[in-house]
């Protein structure tokens, strides 16, 4: 029981930690915030591999591939919003 309540402790410190950081960043840094999240969806792929060597098969293989969607979902709308972002930089021809 202790470990869950540390647990919740931290997630909720993270969640208002990440809360707190994001909402004070400049406009100018959005792009390459965007870019170091498609990275850390990366390693969320990698941990997903990884978690199916574990010795509950089943659940090991539903949560790595509830992993793998939503870290390729961040993956692929990150790097439309990174091209979009800078699409507004380009000179008009």
């Amino acid at each position: 029981m202790d470990m869950l309540i540390a647990a919740i402790t931290v997630f909720v410190l993270a969640v208002y930690v990440g809360f707190e950081v994001i909402t004070k960043v400049p406009p100018t840094l959005h792009t390459p915030l965007m870019s170091g999240s498609n990275a850390i969806s990366g390693i969320t792929l990698i941990g997903a591999v990884v978690s199916t060597r574990t010795d509950n098969p089943t659940l090991a293989t539903v949560l790595a591939v509830v992993a793998v969607a939503f870290a390729m979902i961040n993956v692929v709308g990150g790097y439309m919003v990174t091209h979009r972002m800078l699409g507004m930089f380009r000179k008009k021809r």
